[in-house]
């Protein structure tokens, strides 16, 4: 028992429990859509049984990894991968090609969930035996095993909630690919191919070369989402401000300091000199979802969800602007918020942006991030941002 009481043991059971968090959430929207068909008796069941299944199955793709791992040049190898991985999870998301149905058999959506989540899991497998690798001992598989058991049904039934953290805090997703680059250092330096020869160096490789990976992660991700970003995006000259708030396009999120926005919008409105020339955009953005999702979902299907999703988060900013009798117009998109309402502000021409925000102060948005202090940043027109 003593060997479960050690910090290396509960440092990796932090670590498995963020790095599948981080790269389980996939693979929880899937579950949830592969089962949205089910008759309501049969969809606990269906998610019960393909995340029993998944887990299983990851918990033998995992012991194989173990096993293989300690193969001279594997490490570095995983290593390599698990350094992709995490430069990945730096880069904006694509939703590529939908073409699996989501199904109304219950065996058949089990089918699907289980598929989907062993094409899914190599990222999750090679991180997480990376972990467990970092705790020595043998005491791996408890580690895996226990790790997974925490962090399963926060994936499964948090799986918005985490989506949506992630989302409005990119650090979360930052620290995280840089996790993997620390397990990627470690596990590099630890291969039996060269570990005997990096003896001499142990003593600073120790937490250098960790060190070393989460800042290759950190850097090479970072320059790569930057020449990602459109140059047209980048390039487009701000529209010339209007003398007189005419349109005036207004992001929410569900949040309340989106609602405070609402209802700033709707002070704009009545304080206006012509009531009837003003007019509201609203706007939702979701964020995007992986290739991999789509990959086990149909078009439709991923549209439908997005949908719910979106019509959740203005239920509350419809209301506020129904009440107060004014007519909106209505705009899902989905892809990274910020970019998201900076583009539509250029499509639609309007004359400001009305955002909410938490409120908290400069030095904390840009640690935590915050959809908008990059609103303020990238808009074309002004923006009135309004603390809750």
């Amino acid at each position: 028992m003593e060997q479960f009481m050690t910090a290396e043991f509960w440092l990796a059971v932090g670590q498995i429990i963020m790095i599948d968090i981080l790269l389980g959430g996939d693979n929880a929207v899937v579950i949830a859509l592969a089962c949205r068909k089910l008759p309501p008796a049969q969809r606990k069941a269906g998610i019960l049984w393909g995340t029993a299944g998944a887990i299983v199955l990851r918990v033998v793709l995992i012991f194989f990894a173990l096993t293989l791992l300690k193969l001279p040049f594997l490490k570095i190898v995983g290593a390599l991968l698990l350094l992709w991985i995490g430069i990945k999870l730096l880069l904006p998301e694509d939703e590529g090609d939908h073409d699996i149905q989501a199904s109304d058999k219950l065996w058949a959506a089990v089918k699907t969930v289980i598929v989907a989540d062993f094409v899914m899991s190599l990222d999750n497998v090679i991180a997480i035996a990376g972990a467990a690798e970092g705790a020595g001992g043998g005491h791996q598989m408890p580690l895996v095993i226990f790790g997974l058991l925490v962090s399963i049904p926060i994936i499964v039934w948090g799986s918005q909630l985490v989506i949506k953290l992630m989302d409005r805090f990119p650090l979360i997703i930052t620290l995280g690919g840089m996790l993997l680059g620390w397990i990627a250092g470690g596990m590099m330096i630890s291969d039996p191919a060269v570990k005997d020869m990096l003896a001499p160096y142990a003593s600073w490789l120790q937490y250098g070369a960790p060190a070393a990976g989460a800042l290759l992660v950190l850097a090479v991700g970072k320059w790569i989402a930057a020449r990602a970003r459109p140059a047209a995006a980048e390039a487009a000259a701000p529209l010339a401000p209007s003398a007189r708030v005419d349109r005036v396009l207004l992001p929410v999120d569900g949040s309340d300091g989106a609602l405070a926005a609402v209802r700033q919008v709707i002070a704009l409105a009545q304080a206006h000199p012509q009531p009837a020339a003003f007019s509201v955009d609203l706007v939702n953005v979701q964020p995007a979802l992986s290739r991999d999702v789509s990959s086990f979902v149909a078009g439709k299907t991923l549209q439908e969800y997005h949908g719910e999703r979106s019509a959740e988060d203005l239920t509350g900013a419809r209301h506020l602007l129904d009440a107060a009798g004014l007519t909106y117009r209505v705009h899902t998109r989905v892809g990274q918020a910020a970019a998201e309402i900076c583009d539509l502000a250029r499509e639609l021409a309007v004359d400001q942006i009305v955002i909410g925000t938490r409120g908290q102060g400069a030095a904390a948005a840009a640690i935590m991030g915050s959809v908008a202090s990059e609103t303020v940043e990238k808009a074309p027109v002004p923006v009135l941002v309004v603390k809750n």
